[in-house]
């Protein structure tokens, strides 16, 4: 695991109320990477990843859903209207928790989908309520990982899925060129710790959870940054991240340090489905 001991929790809330907006322009309503097939465009490619996810998590109609991390609600949303989910969703932004209400209303899901104002790390959830913890890119902010897996056990149902996507460091070791590349990432995209693909499965095995499935999609996701940084450079929005707050700045800037992360092997990004036993 590659630490940044600089971040905090303040930092990722207000990144969060400032750069969304930046997410929306610059990619759109999902905040997460595009799942690539061939050529598809980076809506489709985002929408992808979602119903990719979604299948491997085996998710059934009418089931309880647990958005940890929702963003914009993009998630939630779909669940809700394409298997008439009931899903609660959880983001640390306030400004996030009003836009996705928002969305859902637009999107008319608002019957089937709540959103939370909250930090997942701390949040007083019902026990075992929810057929499914679903989690898109989340879980790289979480200061105490595998306190929120076994945090995660406790709030599904016996039989219930765990589904998450994270960025992963590299297997290690890595060399010291890659160590910074992902410590620059950690530092620019506000993660306090970027953990490997073994953390990942240590931290499900030792919740008490069982991994079903997982899938190393680095391959099929780096697209994205390269969109991204293309996006920032013809727009310009760069100059206008500057005068909004020198952390937005900086992980505009780093769009290129990811990039190079995933094409270098020093980071990777996973898919993990585990299950709790009945």
């Amino acid at each position: 695991m590659i630490s940044c001991p600089t971040v905090s929790k303040q930092e990722i809330r207000s990144h969060y109320d400032l750069a969304t907006v930046f997410y929306r322009l610059l990619w759109g309503r999902h905040i997460h990477h595009g799942l690539w097939d061939a050529d598809e465009s980076a809506a489709l490619a985002a929408q992808q990843l979602s119903d990719t996810l979604a299948r491997e998590a085996r998710v059934a109609r009418g089931e309880c859903v647990l958005d940890v991390g929702c963003g914009m609600g993009g998630s939630s949303i779909f669940l809700a209207r394409e298997f008439e989910c009931r899903v609660t969703g959880i983001t640390l932004s306030p400004l996030q928790r009003l836009w996705a209400k928002t969305s859902s209303i637009w999107h008319g899901a608002a019957g089937r989908t709540k959103f939370l104002c909250a930090d997942a790390e701390q949040a007083d959830l019902e026990l075992a309520a929810f057929d499914v913890v679903w989690s898109v890119e989340c879980t790289e902010h979480f200061f105490d990982k595998p306190a929120f897996f076994r945090k995660a056990a406790t709030w599904l149902r016996p039989g219930g899925r765990l589904a998450i996507c994270a960025w992963l460091a590299g297997d290690q070791p890595l060399d010291p060129d890659k160590a910074r590349q992902v410590y620059d990432v950690c530092e620019g995209f506000l993660c306090p710790s970027l953990g490997t693909r073994d953390d990942y499965a240590r931290w499900i095995a030792d919740a008490g959870l069982t991994l079903e499935r997982e899938f190393d999609w680095t391959p099929r996701v780096t697209r994205t940054w390269e969109l991204c940084d293309q996006r920032v450079r013809r727009s310009g929005v760069r100059w206008l991240a500057r005068l909004v707050d020198r952390n937005t700045a900086l992980f505009l800037d780093r769009f290129r340090t990811i990039l190079k992360a995933y094409q270098s092997g020093a980071m990777k990004y996973g898919c993990f489905v585990a299950k709790l036993p009945r």
